[in-house]
């Protein structure tokens, strides 16, 4: 990133550092014309006019209780996307890393059960020896998160609430803590409170990744996927990183390969970008209507003088899709889920913000993320609420096998106030570059069932 930072000042780019984004502006063909922003240092609304929109805007973490996600992860791309009536790809694929540290959701590595570390419930029992026989801890994170979060809906979990579990390093050797963990008996101890030497570290299963995000092809380019055409462009918006979705992961991110985001699809945006814009063309003109409905969104919520503050519905939402809409996934509580989120969604039109002002207004800053955390959670409980097959990390209880016969395709999620409407499209099968010129053969990659 430093690096970039770096090419990026000599090439010389402008920052906007302290500005948040408003909306998308589009014209009336559906093309993206630019977007809207807030500068938080004086209160100033600004235009950017631009051939090229590029969303790098993270996933939407913060719209679960626990997460490794920084607290700016509230998906504002995804949600803009979907003000602009476009769709949201994948949303039910959720990745949880099973040890986040309980009440805080900052990360205790993997390596933590690599040097030795394991997991018991609130009977002191290491019940992966249970679930997993051979791999037992060190078992894949969507499977050690799952049978973490059964122990806890089983009444098994730790604390006065028996919602988590713990992590125990006290048994190993201090020097080797030291030596090998530094960073997570520190994060432990300011976190927590807990002193790895002498105590277990209570963990929950975290939101780490969002497989799901602004459907895109492999250019980085922004999908408006029609009957006629699944892979139909929006002219001038693209996406990338967390925020995008190329269905590079396809439904579960394997470790360090959130780094193809960032850097591959990062550059094939930039090329694709420099070959479609013409430096010579002038900027397109704004449309007015974009720009007033995006001002008076706004403005309504500045204003917002109902009874629900901004904290109370964002912890209810958040609470929520922990419960309903995490690693453990059965008929019963997505549709319980989904009839809550509903209600909850209710409660933006009675929202409450008491400061008017515009220069570094918190309390209007977090009532803007939660207005576009909200479409990203029903859009995620609602697809899989609809999916009714198990795949990556979509794990449903009651349908446990993979279906490709009905469900292998992308689900499509427009969100309307409170109201989500699903559509598909097909799923490319084919490589890009055949066997016959040197691509992979697809049998050596065949998916194949995992067994513990």
């Amino acid at each position: 990133m430093k690096k970039n930072y770096q090419q990026s000042l000599r090439n010389h780019a402008e920052f906007f550092v302290e500005y948040f984004a408003l909306d998308l502006i589009m014209d009336d063909d559906g093309a993206c014309v630019g977007v809207m922003a807030l500068c938080l240092e004086d209160g100033s609304i600004h235009r950017f006019r631009a051939h090229q929109t590029v969303l790098a805007t993270g996933g939407y973490g913060r719209a679960y209780f626990s997460c490794t996600s920084a607290h700016t992860c509230t998906g504002d791309g995804n949600a803009m996307v979907l003000r602009a009536g476009l769709p949201l790809q994948d949303m039910e694929f959720v990745q949880f890393h099973p040890t986040g540290i309980y009440g805080a959701g900052c990360l205790i590595t993997e390596g933590a059960r690599g040097e030795g570390g394991y997991l018991t419930n609130s009977e002191g029992e290491r019940f992966m020896e249970r679930y997993a026989p051979t791999y037992k801890d060190l078992a894949s994170r969507d499977v050690v998160s799952r049978c973490m979060t059964m122990e806890i809906r089983e009444g098994r979990g730790v604390g006065k609430e028996k919602d988590h579990i713990f992590l125990h390093l006290n048994h190993l050797p201090p020097e080797t803590l030291a030596e090998r963990l530094p960073g997570i008996s520190e994060s432990a101890r300011i976190f927590a409170g807990v002193d790895v030497t002498r105590e277990p570290i209570p963990v929950l299963p975290t939101v780490h990744y969002n497989m799901g995000g602004i459907p895109t092809n492999y250019w980085g380019e922004v999908l408006n996927p029609t009957k006629e055409n699944p892979d139909a462009v929006v002219p001038g918006l693209m996406a990338v990183g967390e925020a995008g979705c190329a269905s590079v992961h396809g439904a579960n991110r394997l470790g360090s390969n959130s780094l193809i985001d960032l850097v591959v699809f990062g550059r094939a945006a930039a090329i694709r970008a420099g070959k479609v814009v013409d430096p010579e063309t002038a900027n397109p003109a704004l449309d007015q209507a974009s720009l007033d409905a995006a001002l008076a969104r706004f403005d309504g919520l500045r204003h917002a003088k109902g009874t629900v503050t901004t904290a109370e519905l964002r912890l209810e939402m958040q609470k929520t899709m922990q419960a309903d809409a995490a690693v453990f996934r059965t008929d019963k509580t997505l549709a319980e889920g989904c009839a809550k989120m509903e209600a909850v969604a209710a409660k933006m039109d009675d929202l409450s913000v008491t400061d008017r002002s515009l220069v570094w207004n918190s309390d209007l800053m977090e009532t803007l993320e939660l207005t576009n955390l909200m479409p990203n959670a029903l859009a995620t409980i609602v697809s899989a609420e609809a999916r009714k097959e198990s795949r990556g990390a979509h794990a449903h209880e009651d349908y446990p096998d993979r279906d490709d016969k009905t469900w292998r395709k992308h689900s499509l999620a427009v969100v309307d106030g409170k109201k989500v409407e699903l559509d598909y499209r097909p799923v490319h099968l084919d490589p890009l570059t055949p066997v016959s010129e040197g691509g992979i053969d697809l049998k050596k990659i065949a998916p194949k069932a995992r067994v513990y």
